[in-house]
């Protein structure tokens, strides 16, 4: 078994808080309207000065063909396809103003597609923007570009995914999810068993370098059987990563939500006993805990960036590819650039009206100062690496660690005595049994965290 996290039951329970998942640092609570185009467009030309980072993009598709109960994604439903062709022009003009801050001479390592549903598009629709960004922007054609997509299976035929190939894309998701017939009926999305296995071959054949699969669990109906016969069904297609979701029921927060049936929903105790269940049963079939939600099989990028502390976290989770300036492209996306994040307007009308006035349709975004930059370290070291090395922290920000975060050190004191970590001169480790809460380690490194804003995070395991 691959490196198999400790499941403590009481442990888990005690420290399942609400908590950030620390993508980035501050999270996006602290982005504000203070923070606008002519600060992006200043960090934009800082990097520019720096040697040359490569670039990262990220393009969200909002539009989705039928409403998934669950999701509480920034989407919008509509069989109307030519509202696609309208957000394909406006994204277009986007990007043309976001590629003029750039040096053309930085490469583009990493694009991502999500949504919404990517495949909402058509092929031809696809073709139009992958040509866009390619006039626009240097995008990598090495096989060592991470260009990956989102995929419902139940919006592609096999044959699309090779025309996915040939423009480019060398890496896909597929939103799995479950494989139950009562769970998909009951949040509104039935896919078979047949239509995922003919996807998953077609990748394979058409040499994808990576294949995923998302899962969530804490469904309605689901049961420790009924979610065990999934991951049989996964574990025999073995994509080369997993991401199991916890599934965060908030129907105050979410519409959506709310169409589903109170009495489908599962005890608390299910939650848990379906994370224990996912986590023995992938760790058992060869595949590596990466940290959070995530598994990879050993021969994958990720897996073996963990050993070699390689390992990254950005916007879309981990990642192999060292630190990028992030474009963030479409309604309500996020970018990080430099020592800045920044977020889109989330109301299409809002978005088209700025592109109207050749305005960056920028809503929030943040600037960085030194006490954060530390502390996003300091998380994501954690994060990714299970450790803080505490004398590299020193050297690279010129504190006394001991001093800086005597307050933090204090708080954890708790979690040492519960064993999810130790805490000596040299390093701060997390042990077997804290791989799973790690969120609630990095929290006490949190400047921003109040008892009020953790209301806004969904639980940490």
């Amino acid at each position: 078994m691959e490196h198999m996290p400790s499941f403590n039951r009481a442990l888990v329970e005690k420290y399942d808080r609400p908590g950030p998942r620390y993508t980035s640092y501050p999270t996006a609570p602290q982005f504000h309207t203070a923070f606008a185009a002519d600060n992006y467009i200043q960090a934009a030309q800082t990097s520019n000065q720096h040697a040359a980072k490569p670039l990262s993009i990220y393009i969200h598709i909002p539009f989705c063909q039928s409403l998934c109960y669950y999701c509480a994604c920034n989407k919008i439903i509509t069989q109307k396809t030519s509202r696609a062709v309208e957000y394909l022009e406006y994204l277009k003009k986007e990007i043309q103003l976001q590629a003029k801050l750039f040096d053309k001479k930085r490469s583009v390592t990493q694009l991502h597609l999500g949504g919404g549903t990517p495949t909402y598009l058509t092929q031809e629709q696809l073709t139009d923007l992958m040509d866009t960004l390619h006039s626009a922007f240097n995008l990598d054609t090495s096989e060592q570009r991470q260009f990956s997509l989102e995929v419902d299976p139940r919006t592609i035929t096999p044959t699309q995914i090779q025309q996915l190939r040939d423009l480019g894309f060398n890496r896909i998701s597929f939103g799995v999810q479950d494989f139950d017939p009562d769970v998909q009926k009951a949040v509104n999305r039935i896919q078979s068993d047949e239509q995922v296995e003919a996807l998953m071959t077609a990748a394979r054949a058409a040499q994808f370098r990576s294949i995923s699969v998302d899962l969530i669990y804490g469904l309605p109906l689901q049961t420790v059987t009924s979610f065990n016969t999934t991951l049989d069904k996964i574990i025999a297609l073995r994509p080369d990563r997993i991401a199991a979701y916890s599934y965060a029921h908030l129907p105050k927060l979410v519409r959506a939500q709310r169409l589903i049936r109170p009495e489908d929903m599962p005890p608390p105790e299910r939650k848990l006993e379906l994370l224990e269940l996912t986590i023995r049963r992938l760790c058992s079939a060869g595949y590596v805990y990466i940290g959070m939600d995530h598994f990879a099989l050993p021969e994958d990028e990720l897996a073996q960036a963990r050993i070699n502390d390689t390992l990254q976290r950005n916007f879309q989770g981990y990642s192999t590819h060292a630190d990028c300036d992030l474009i963030g492209l479409g309604v309500s996306s996020i970018g990080k650039v430099g020592d800045t994040y920044s977020q889109n307007v989330k109301e299409l009308s809002q978005y088209y009206a700025y592109l109207n006035k050749d305005q960056l349709p920028l809503h929030r975004g943040y600037q960085l100062n030194a006490d954060d930059r530390l502390r996003r370290d300091v998380i994501s070291t954690l994060m990714c690496h299970n450790r803080i090395d505490i004398a590299t922290i020193e050297q690279q920000h010129g504190i006394n660690f001991n001093e800086y975060f005597a307050d933090a050190l204090v708080q954890l004191q708790e979690q040492v005595a519960d064993g999810l970590l130790t805490i000596n001169d040299e390093a701060i480790v997390l042990l077997d049994q804290g791989n799973l809460m790690m969120r609630s380690v990095a929290m006490a490194f949190d400047a921003y965290l109040g008892a009020k804003q953790r209301g806004e995070f969904s639980r940490t395991v």
